[in-house]
């Protein structure tokens, strides 16, 4: 028997009906979010550069979104147990960490937890590091010649605290010695913070990393030996680079923020407006400013593809410097 018009006109309608409240959760999430606080991993410890600047952004992005970014710190395995977390996260946008260009890296040098071509929604771009590489002021240690000429007559007793195995701090100057044929001790820490007070405390001789030492250099109780941007810093323009001095050696690092894999379009756009808002915020500016970091943006497509390319570059850096992860 063929259904009546008034019957196929209600079974249309409950149709319709269905469909609209299978596709309500997702629209209403993004369209109620943030209903609760938003945790914002920064994987180093609280009191260096990054936790400064990562909660600049949390605070900004908070009154972006109308709800509260709560920075949740968790330090170790060089930057990494941020992205960890997200991978056992749920996509909802409740949790979010900073993602360093490590996440393209280590794969190729350890065992990951993650797939960074899988696991992750890359939701920002922000902002880059600038890196240098500092000693005590009482150091004999003056110029990177010095430095050069010390690791020459003692190979391997020169020391150097970074920000962890295979951050840009320790592959950038691991290639400066590759390039100066010289052969150094890295010493690898949770954060700046450790590092700076291994230093400060004689336990390195040297710390390469972001600029949380700036601080101590103006003060005089720290050397900046180099930097190694592209070009030299606006905050110390008497400081060359490696590039400059002919080693060849440049590490610009961005990063941003990202969630776990499988986040809804919509809450992407909701999270990447507002992290896109921060950065007109001059209190973010401020603490860009004065760590020395640039406005480096890229929204959630053409950071995704950066991503990509990067962990391709970078697979040739890890070979070309031998630390690849044996198998």
């Amino acid at each position: 028997m063929k259904p009546s018009g008034t019957n196929r006109r209600t079974f249309v309608q409950a149709s319709a009906a269905a469909a609209l409240t299978s596709a309500l959760p997702a629209w209403a999430q993004s369209q109620n979010f943030p209903a609760k606080p938003i945790k914002l991993i920064c994987p180093w410890p609280a009191g260096g550069s990054s936790d400064a600047v990562m909660r600049a952004l949390a605070e900004s992005a908070s009154k972006a979104l109308g709800g509260q970014v709560i920075i949740e710190n968790k330090p170790g395995a060089s930057g990494m147990l941020g992205p960890n977390e997200l991978v056992r996260a749920q996509p909802d946008g409740y949790t979010l960490s900073q993602v360093t260009i490590g996440v393209a890296r280590l794969p190729h040098m350890q065992k990951m937890q993650f797939d960074p071509l899988k696991d992750f929604t890359y939701i920002a771009c922000l902002t880059g590091y600038t890196f240098g590489i500092v000693v005590r002021a009482d150091s004999p240690i003056k110029s990177v010649k010095d430095l050069v000429d010390f690791a020459k007559a003692n190979p391997g007793k020169f020391t150097y605290g970074s920000t962890g195995n295979g951050t840009t701090p320790h592959l950038a100057f691991a290639e400066f010695a590759n390039k100066a044929k010289i052969d150094l001790t890295h010493v690898p820490f949770k954060g700046s913070a450790d590092g700076l007070q291994a230093l400060l405390g004689g336990h390195v001789m040297s710390h390469s990393d972001a600029t949380g030492w700036g601080p101590q250099v103006e003060a005089g109780t720290l050397r900046l030996l180099a930097t190694y941007g592209s070009k030299r810093t606006k905050r110390w323009p008497n400081i060359p680079t490696l590039n400059e001095l002919g080693y060849d050696t440049v590490s610009d690092s961005p990063f941003g923020i990202g969630g776990p894999k499988g986040m809804d379009p919509a809450l992407v756009k909701k999270l990447h407006d507002a992290f896109k808002k921060t950065l007109e915020d001059p209190a973010v500016l401020a603490s860009f400013d004065k760590y020395d970091q640039s406005v480096i943006y890229m929204g959630t497509e053409e950071y995704t593809k950066f991503i990509r390319d990067t962990f391709q570059s970078e697979k040739a850096v890890i070979e070309r410097l031998g630390l690849s992860m044996k198998t």
